[in-house]
């Protein structure tokens, strides 16, 4: 299966596909951070239609209910944060899913098929994850820990971050246990 891993500068989920046996890429306007198949540039210069799945993890600094506090005034960035998803959402491929945390994407876009949290898949966080899917079925959680282990963290771990200039960055990076959940129940259906 031929898969891109679009708004990922990590390499995680990519390298999760490849592990897999999948042709996978990332695209991202940022260099990877993991050596592989990566693409610097704006995603919505290139045509993805050769692709049987699109993963994609856009930005939620104008998108995540977390930051509504700041949306006076960035009505604009909002709009084109909306454009994006759109456009991912729009592709012509035969398999989407969109990842994003609770957003404005339910309310001005559509409602996400499912929602999933790290702890399910292995990881002692809380943090709440919506997806957004065309044509693939549920993830199925792989590892579910137990309450006492994730029940008294912050949303999530990454949360717990102080101020630092590569904050944004740190909080942003997919789960390793989500990412092998992907590639694992979503690799035979292309």
């Amino acid at each position: 299966m031929k898969v891109a891993v679009l708004c990922e500068f990590s390499g995680i989920v990519r390298d999760a596909f490849i592990a897999k046996g999948h042709r996978a890429v990332s695209c991202d306007l940022l260099p990877s951070e993991r050596p592989g198949a990566h693409l610097i540039e704006d995603i919505m210069d290139r045509d993805w239609s050769g692709f049987d799945l699109v993963i994609a993890h856009p930005p939620c600094t104008h998108l995540a209910v977390s930051g509504a506090r700041w949306f006076k005034g960035k009505e604009e960035e909002q709009e084109k944060a909306l454009d994006l998803v759109r456009f991912i959402l729009n592709l012509d491929v035969p398999m989407i899913a969109l990842e994003n945390p609770v957003s404005i994407i339910s309310t001005r876009i559509r409602k996400p098929d499912q929602i999933i949290r790290p702890w399910q898949f292995g990881h002692p966080e809380a943090k709440t994850t919506c997806l957004w899917l065309k044509n693939l079925p549920l993830l199925k959680p792989t590892n579910i820990l137990p309450k006492q282990r994730w029940q008294n963290q912050t949303p999530s771990g990454q949360n717990k971050l102080g101020p630092s200039p590569t904050r944004w960055k740190d909080r942003s990076r997919t789960y390793q246990g989500i990412a092998d959940a992907m590639a694992d129940q979503w690799r035979g259906l292309g």
